[in-house]
């Protein structure tokens, strides 16, 4: 009788797990059916697959503002969850840091460097975040905050402070690196991923973040998945925790040189900031775990929303790179 009771509990589990799993795949191609529409209605930042607030697996809609007509209440039969983000934008230059911020800050300049500091090109005054260290000895990052939106040239000097972390000056002794590779980030079309990597001494480059931060990252890296915690550890607000809110997402991001569009992006929220500017290039990581599922470039203005590339899209891009973990 326990067996029996056992293998349908069992049954029961799997079963739901099934329909679940058939849910999302329902959703998520219902949302990538009607993606192009409703991107283009005035005010609609972003769609993706997520959950409703009944808990159900929904098509969220990410809105300018409140008021947006146009939304309907759901898609072929499939929910539809507006969510109000404000304008996303890249967030490549520093900002005051704060919340759990160890001493020396991640502004200060480091030796050996750890990640998930301040970096940049040497050839702007902004600063973002060393994300982790890949293979080889490089430091991995944004193309915003290493190739400063596809204007940097390859070999050009990386830094560590950013220069916006040293009053703009120029110091020769601040140097970590060179641009080794950057995807372009296509502002005419679709992107997967604002990413960037720096050629470093290896001996010079660590693979874990200062005390106070989550540590070393797995060399693993694991698939998004709703409902996930998650942590990062930048270069403004040090480290943060939230959970994994949305997947398959596109959304329009804003940038100096103008707005680009990326598909296949993670939604992160929180109940406080997640995520500011100066924090971009942080590497995105379970909790607990700390195995490496994305790579942060964008957010809201109130920094509770933060969008992340997939990781496999990372280092796919930059030729199939590796992450340098335990």
């Amino acid at each position: 009788m326990i067996g029996a009771v056992c293998l349908l509990v069992l049954s029961g589990v799997l079963s739901a797990q099934g329909n679940s799993d058939n849910a999302f795949e329902r959703v998520k191609e219902v949302q990538e059916r009607h993606t192009e529409a409703m991107m283009a209605r005035q005010g609609v930042v972003g769609t993706g697959v997520g959950l409703n607030d009944q808990g159900r697996h929904a098509v969220v809609v990410l809105l300018e503002s409140p008021g947006v007509g146009g939304i309907p209440q759901e898609l072929e039969g499939v929910p539809v969850h507006p969510v109000v983000t404000g304008k996303i934008y890249a967030l490549p230059k520093g900002g005051k840091p704060g919340g759990g911020t160890p001493a020396p800050s991640p502004t200060s300049k480091w030796r050996p460097v750890p990640i998930g500091v301040s970096t940049g090109n040497i050839g702007e005054c902004s600063a973002g975040t060393i994300g982790c260290k890949l293979v080889g000895g490089y430091a991995l990052s944004n193309n915003h905050v290493y190739a400063l939106e596809n204007n940097a040239e390859t070999g050009s000097q990386i830094v560590q402070p950013g220069r916006y972390d040293v009053s703009c000056a120029t110091n020769p002794s601040d140097v970590i690196g060179t641009l080794s590779y950057f995807v372009p980030i296509n502002f005419g079309g679709t992107n997967t991923v604002d990413a960037a990597m720096a050629a470093c001494d290896d001996a010079l480059l660590l693979n874990s973040t200062p005390s106070g931060g989550y540590g070393t990252p797995k060399s693993e890296t694991t698939e998004p998945v709703l409902g996930v915690a998650v942590q990062k550890y930048g270069r403004t607000t040090a480290l943060t925790k939230g959970q994994i809110a949305g997947v398959s997402f596109t959304v329009r991001v804003g940038y100096s040189g103008g707005t680009a569009t990326f598909t296949n992006q993670i939604m992160v929220t929180s109940r406080k900031a997640f995520i500011k500017a100066g924090d971009s290039g942080s590497l995105l990581v379970t909790d607990p775990g700390k195995k490496p599922v994305g790579l942060l470039f964008a957010g809201d203005q109130s920094g509770r929303y933060a969008w992340a590339n997939d990781i496999h899209d990372v280092l796919a891009g930059l030729g199939g790179m590796s992450i340098d973990g335990e």
